[in-house]
């Protein structure tokens, strides 16, 4: 049961990272620098060190205020794309349940592919749609959302890893119901100009 408890907390890391990089990480960090809670074997105890925690802190702060400026928004999810997924690989890795017994090359690759996944489905179904129907405006509510959401799944991983099998299965039941909306959607006919063709 632990094992999979493990598992469970590595992908809600790993996810968490597709949706902000340094959060997962800083959060990892925190519990496991000043709790018994989290034991971090080498490499990754340097997440717990102090340097490395204000320096995941300034990142994260850059990080924020870079995903809420418009134009730069744009930059900074480019950056992230290759950002994102080496964090939640990690992340993934660094889950000291997890990797007792797993080699660690699967334990990043299971972590860089999770992470990949929801940096995609964020930038190439999320965004796009906020920026196309709210002009721009929606962007800065939906960013301050997801780095929420981030650090409430973050927490969940560590702390109850079993809800990540419900964030799990909303998430996909939400990407079922974006793909049956977008490819589901009837063709509008051409506006009539009021004419007609003589018969």
């Amino acid at each position: 049961m632990d094992a999979f408890l493990g598992i469970f907390s590595a992908f809600g890391l790993s996810a968490s990272a597709g949706l902000n990089a340094y959060i997962p990480l800083l959060v990892v960090g925190v519990i496991a620098h000043y709790t018994n809670w989290i034991k971090l074997t080498p490499p990754w105890d340097l997440l717990a060190n102090p340097y490395i925690l204000i320096m995941l802190g300034i990142l994260l702060i850059i990080e924020m205020l870079a995903d809420k400026v418009p134009a730069v928004n744009h930059i900074n999810d480019l950056i992230q794309t290759f950002v994102r997924p080496v964090a939640g690989a990690i992340a993934f890795a660094a889950s000291t349940n997890v990797i007792t017994g797993l080699n660690p090359v699967i334990a990043l690759a299971c972590g860089l592919l999770v992470a990949g996944s929801v940096h995609a489905v964020k930038s190439v179904a999320i965004r796009p749609t906020v920026t196309a129907t709210t002009g721009g405006a929606g962007n800065v509510p939906v960013s301050i959302a997801e780095d929420v959401t981030s650090t409430a799944v973050s927490f969940l991983a560590v702390f109850v890893p079993i809800a990540i099998v419900a964030l799990v299965a909303i998430f996909i039941l939400f990407l079922i119901w974006w793909w049956a909306r977008k490819t589901g959607k009837p063709e509008t006919p051409p506006p009539s100009n009021g004419t007609t063709l003589p018969r």
